[in-house]
């Protein structure tokens, strides 16, 4: 069980996550479910979904897919629809899913960008959009999972990059228009965190996965990269009581590195 969902209580709580089979996504649903929510968990394989849902049983909580596909509009306003179709509304939404492709921009295809911005920032967009009349009724919460890349560039990110920036931009914006009806709307930004995303990565370049994390944990203060656990102990405390007058700016989990 997370720190998180030991000390908060989502019980009867609505929430759906997106990119929900994997990474940082699969670890926020299993900690709203510890913590009581009745969580949908939206993504494209099917396995994964099943084992989590497995292993969800017996939790406080409880558990379901929808698959979709987070690139396309119509798939992020079925998303949004069937998740709330099946608990009679929404209290938090939480934008997980992403891709990412290790290159310069010389190095970026047209197919990557494209595929990034689907992905990274069209689907939040769409997911968002869809959302809100929803989280209206609710005065709930949007989590939005940008990155430190939206902060300051990165070696090698091009896409990327631009994608999280905008992700950053368009959550303070849309939290400034929302904040009247009680949305609040909350980026958190993580670094390097240990996920198969991240670890595949470092397959890609060539690197074998644990020798890609020790270098990555030498340029943290804290020495190490974060885990998927604890990003999601900090969007189940953005999404709890505790945080109520947070919103629109980014919570970062850096290891100090912009200290």
């Amino acid at each position: 069980m997370s720190l998180a969902s030991a000390h908060f209580d989502f019980s009867q709580q609505r929430i759906l996550v997106t990119g929900g089979t994997s990474g940082i996504g699969e670890a926020c649903a299993i900690a709203f479910v510890e913590a009581g929510a009745r969580v949908v968990i939206s993504g494209r394989n099917h396995d994964r979904a099943s084992a989590i849902m497995k292993r969800c049983k017996g939790a406080a909580g409880s558990i379901a897919f929808v698959a979709g596909d987070i690139s396309k509009r119509k798939g992020c306003n079925l998303i949004v629809a069937e998740a709330a179709g099946i608990h009679g509304g929404l209290d938090v939404v939480v934008n997980s899913a992403g891709v990412i492709y290790h290159a310069t921009a010389e190095e970026t295809t047209d197919e990557q960008w494209q595929q990034t911005m689907k992905v990274n920032l069209n689907g939040v967009f769409y997911v968002c959009r869809a959302a809100i009349p929803h989280l209206r009724s609710s005065k709930g919460t949007i989590i939005n999972i940008a990155s430190d890349a939206a902060l300051s560039g990165s070696h090698h990110l091009t896409a990327y990059c631009a994608s999280k920036g905008a992700v950053l931009q368009m959550t303070r914006a849309m939290a400034l228009d929302y904040a009247p009806e009680g949305i609040r709307i909350v980026p958190i930004c993580p670094g390097d965190v240990d996920t198969p995303m991240l670890r595949g990565e470092f397959r890609e370049r060539g690197m074998e996965a644990d020798i890609g994390l020790r270098e990555s944990a030498e340029a943290v203060p804290l020495n190490r990269v974060c885990s998927a656990q604890e990003v999601a102990d900090m969007v189940l405390f953005a999404c709890s009581d505790s945080a109520r007058f947070i919103t629109g700016y980014p919570l970062v989990l850096d290891g100090g590195n912009r200290a």
